[in-house]
């Protein structure tokens, strides 16, 4: 089967990425996933994803200063996660260049509707049928780990 759309995650936790990882495999993803910030960055120019979901917190760039840096070069859609739900900060990466914010623990589902919103939003050619391949309801509405 054809991916429907190339997913990278950037997020300092290996827990995490791995998760997101399986997660979106089963709903017919291709993911890349890296747990340095740096090479996120590198990652979102060379391997030219659909979405990026990226971490705010991380050790060696944090989510505002990765945004800053691939906004440079390219306007694909940034979801950010994080476990801090504080207003002033999600404005401020809104800000920056990041299209959304969620704020983990994410049921799976509704990441996944956001990733295909955020997909349809920036190719509108994508086809819609693939969209629309799903998994059981309870599976897909499983929190997210924070």
């Amino acid at each position: 089967m054809t991916p429907i759309a190339k997913i990278l995650v950037i997020d300092d936790d290996t827990a995490i990425t791995e998760l997101m990882s399986m997660l979106l495999k089963t709903f017919g993803f291709d993911v890349l996933t890296t747990n340095i910030a740096s090479e996120g960055i590198k990652l979102a120019y060379e391997a030219e994803p659909n979405v990026i979901l990226l971490d705010l917190m991380m050790p060696d760039l944090d989510g505002w200063q990765v945004c800053k840096a691939i906004r440079q070069k390219s306007n694909v859609p940034i979801l950010v996660l994080s476990a801090i739900n504080d207003p002033r900060m999600v404005a401020s990466v809104l800000d920056v260049g990041a299209d959304d914010f969620l704020v983990k623990p994410v049921p799976s589902g509704v990441l996944v509707a956001n990733i295909k919103k955020l997909i349809r939003r920036n190719t509108g050619a994508l086809d819609m049928t693939k969209l629309k391949k799903t998994t059981p309801f309870a599976q897909s509405n499983q929190p997210l780990p924070s």
